[in-house]
């Protein structure tokens, strides 16, 4: 795996935005900032202007190897809201390949019923948006193809949960010591 398409959605939540496109990026892999906005410069809910790579409709999907959503409000719900990006994870889910979502987000798949009888993890209050989903309340759970994470304070553990998961316990490790995560 290579290519990571991260969303941003205006509203999205920065710390998990961020730490998780420079953990992955740190890690190797392609990261690619997509914006569901009509916009490349997408401001997130603490007014934070960030300038995505590319515009949703630019991307090609064929080349992208895993989906990840940062959550923030009301950034999961314009991410739930934009049809192509859940014919996007729902495509993925059907070929299994990876999704991950943080915070509010993983609500954009439980409204998809990717969730149902697995394990996973959100921002309080947002457990019913998981719809069949087992809520562990864990900082990050990995069931299957999907990643989930709690919310803006584990977003380093939930990249380096991916990182785990893609490139193996040793690469994450060694990456949590470099920049003191461990």
């Amino acid at each position: 795996m290579k290519n990571i398409a991260v969303h941003l959605a205006e509203g999205f939540e920065e710390i998990e935005a961020i730490s998780i496109i420079d953990v992955l990026r740190r890690a190797g892999f392609e990261v690619l900032v997509v914006s569901v906005s009509d916009e490349l410069v997408v401001t997130g809910s603490h007014q934070i202007k960030t300038t995505a790579d590319y515009l949703f409709d630019e991307v090609d999907y064929a080349t992208v190897d895993m989906i990840v959503l940062p959550g923030g409000m009301p950034g999961a719900e314009n991410l739930k809201a934009h049809s192509g990006l859940r014919e996007q994870i729902l495509n993925f889910n059907d070929s299994n390949k990876p999704l991950g979502a943080i915070c509010a987000a993983p609500m954009v798949l439980g409204n998809l019923g990717l969730l149902k009888d697995k394990n996973a993890t959100c921002y309080p209050g947002f457990e019913d948006e998981l719809h069949g989903a087992i809520i562990t309340g864990n900082n990050v759970e990995a069931v299957d193809n999907i990643i989930t994470g709690k919310g803006a304070g584990v977003a380093i553990e939930f990249a380096l949960k991916i990182v785990e998961t893609y490139k193996g316990k040793v690469q994450a490790k060694l990456l949590a010591e470099k920049m003191i995560a461990n």
